[in-house]
């Protein structure tokens, strides 16, 4: 059997494949819902990870194994609708990600409870044991990759929802400082800055999600 730390990187390295595609393809989705057919038109409405895969985001995420993210959605305000502002479109779009990655924790708790039952009941004792603490971690990361995505800082996505209710010159102020504050960000990440109040936040969401899905256990992944 592996060991934990095998495990909790083998379990990062699926949450990567399968989590961030999922986080943009949510993206793309509603854009294109909105009436912006540019992420599809690239090939970004799929769930392939070589279309998502930013490299950094990717190693960052492997390394801290709770924070990283993909290669940027294109959307083009422009395209959306008349029924929604391109500012309210952008944040809307922006929101759909981190929602993307709780509603999928969510998922991951209904099949944690229903492969748990099915081993058990088969005698897999050991294997239910192994399975249930793959999927709760997995429902971890994801939770804690919403957080981290709704920071509200360029280029996350807690930024486009922010530059809906600032001004639009505070957005063009701060747009000058970006690669500034992306770098920030980076080294805030890799010297565990923002670990305390994303893991207050994130405990308090796995918290409620054991709370409403019946499952304790996710409290001491």
């Amino acid at each position: 059997m592996l060991n934990w730390d095998m495990q909790s990187f083998i379990v990062t390295l699926i949450v990567l494949m399968t989590s961030m595609p999922v986080h943009e393809c949510a993206h793309a989705w509603a854009a294109y819902k909105l009436g912006d057919d540019t992420a599809s038109l690239q090939g970004r409405l799929n769930l392939n990870p070589l279309a998502h895969l930013d490299p950094i985001g990717s190693v960052m995420l492997l390394l801290t194994q709770r924070y990283g993210w993909a290669k940027p959605t294109p959307v083009n305000p422009r395209n959306f609708t008349r029924k929604i502002t391109m500012r309210g479109g952008m944040a809307v779009t922006a929101l759909a990600g981190p929602v993307s990655n709780l509603l999928l924790g969510l998922a991951l708790l209904l099949v944690n409870k229903l492969a748990v039952l099915a081993l058990g009941y088969a005698g897999q004792t050991e294997a239910a044991v192994i399975v249930s603490y793959i999927l709760l971690m997995m429902v971890t990361i994801n939770v804690s990759l919403a957080i981290f995505n709704l920071l509200p800082v360029p280029p996350l996505d807690g930024y486009r929802i922010l530059a809906y209710f600032i001004p639009a010159k505070w957005e063009a102020r701060i747009a000058r400082y970006q690669q500034v504050i992306y770098i920030v960000v980076l080294v805030a990440v890799f010297m565990g800055v923002l670990s305390v109040p994303m893991g207050w936040l994130t405990r308090w969401i796995l918290r409620f999600f054991a709370l409403i899905t019946r499952t304790p256990e996710l409290l001491y992944v």
